[in-house]
């Protein structure tokens, strides 16, 4: 008889979990869903409330219209802005990888002078928000505007990034780097070779992550860049909103544009995220 109340309470709690994780994939999927919709239709029945979720005429005529619409020199062209975009977070995101990894692996590793100071400077500054700094940087750089080096420089090395990596490597053993060590390995060698394929979930999590915060920069883009051939995608897709009067499903087929990388960089690297996310919490 308990057997049997203990199944059926394991039934009844499945289910219940099983609804909860549909209702708030059904939640944080409806925008998305209404997004991919309301740019399939035409411009006077996108903002339609409910009804948009059930459309009746779809089209790819936005799409056609954004790119008609930049086409030439004045407004600028599409493929501008998306190569800036790519080619900043490329650069950011590879960048990243290499040197916030590097100085987290000296930081959980080495022991060197100097390094307490290091570490508790790194902890400070991911509370630092990049608003705090901003104006600085601005005007430290400001002879360098309009160019993607300075849309790249100022996110490579991240407090954060470094201190992801930082936690992490304190999870690898010492007896593995030690047998490296004693076949000839060095710092580099080792950490290539023996920490780099072992911390993939590490290395996918600072992706996604750094990938996510640059692609959708706006604030930095504002300050330091005018020329419409340097824009980024989020920039310009600001000022395609802000133009009067505005054409709705212009606007939301721009901005599937804009997620669609989005989306395809999380589902590649998705199986190492999670992985990552499983290895924090055994850790905890």
């Amino acid at each position: 008889m308990s057997i049997v109340r203990s199944r059926s309470r394991s039934i009844t709690t499945r289910i219940v979990e099983y609804a909860l994780l549909g209702f708030f994939a059904l939640l944080f999927f409806a925008p998305i869903y209404y997004l991919i919709v309301g740019s399939l239709r035409p411009g006077d029945q996108v903002l339609t409330g409910v009804r948009g979720f059930f459309p009746t005429e779809l089209s790819l005529e936005n799409y056609i219209d954004v790119f008609r619409r930049f086409s030439n020199s004045t407004t600028g062209y599409l493929a501008q802005f998306i190569a800036v975009s790519v080619i900043v977070t490329a650069v950011v995101v590879v960048g990243g990888l290499l040197v916030n990894s590097l100085a987290g692996y000296a930081l959980a590793r080495m022991r060197w002078k100097g390094r307490s100071f290091v570490l508790l400077l790194v902890t400070v500054l991911t509370i630092i928000p990049f608003e705090a700094v901003a104006l600085p940087l601005y005007y430290m750089l400001n002879a360098s505007r309009n160019t993607i080096y300075v849309q790249a420089l100022p996110f490579i090395a991240s407090a954060f990034s470094i201190f992801l990596f930082y936690t992490f490597f304190l999870g690898i053993p010492h007896e593995i780097e030690e047998a490296a060590r004693l076949d000839g390995a060095g710092p580099f060698r080792t950490f290539f070779t023996i920490v780099v394929p072992m911390s993939k979930p590490a290395f996918a999590t600072v992706a996604i992550l750094t990938f996510l915060a640059q692609w959708g920069s706006y604030l930095w883009p504002v300050l330091m860049v005018t020329d419409t051939s340097a824009r980024p995608l989020p920039l310009e897709l600001s000022v395609f909103q802000a133009a009067q009067p505005p054409e709705w499903g212009s606007v939301l087929a721009f901005g599937v544009i804009f997620i669609l990388p989005v989306l395809i960089v999380f589902l590649i690297f998705q199986r190492w995220f999670v992985a990552s996310i499983a290895s924090s919490a055994v850790k905890g």
